[in-house]
């Protein structure tokens, strides 16, 4: 059993299937118990300390064991730096101008979530329904 408090609290939108997906993936890959996720989604999880839950919900928010509330594309490194796999991707964005390259990138992203997050719990729910299990 752990005795030490995770490195990072995630708080992500559990009504996105996307980000549920994202957030899954990330959770089977922590070997060492380093993330606490949180779906602010959900009545009685609180938002971090400055943000409304609104705010919350639209970017991707960690709360760092140091206090520290990062979003967006530096709260997505500070993931990967606790993910065996990931880091390789944590180092790549010390590179001069990486950072703010993502970061960009996830702000374009972020309007076509809602229609991605759409597609992909269409396509998984398509994936679970097989020849003979009588739905399909």
């Amino acid at each position: 059993m752990r005795s030490d408090p995770p490195k990072l609290t995630v708080y992500f939108d559990g009504s996105c299937a996307l980000c549920r997906a994202e957030i899954g993936y990330y959770g089977r890959h922590d070997t060492s118990g380093a993330l606490c996720s949180l779906d602010i989604s959900q009545t009685g999880i609180s938002p971090p300390h400055g943000i409304s839950r609104e705010r919350a919900m639209e970017r991707f928010h960690i709360l760092a064991d140091d206090g520290r509330l990062l979003s967006g594309a530096a709260a997505f490194v500070e993931v990967w730096k606790l993910l065996p796999g990931w880091r390789w991707a944590a180092r790549i964005m010390a590179v001069p101008g990486a950072l703010a390259a993502l970061e960009l990138a996830y702000r374009m992203f972020l309007p076509a979530r809602p229609i991605l997050s759409r597609l992909f719990a269409k396509a998984a729910r398509r994936s679970k329904v097989g020849p003979g299990d009588g739905r399909g």
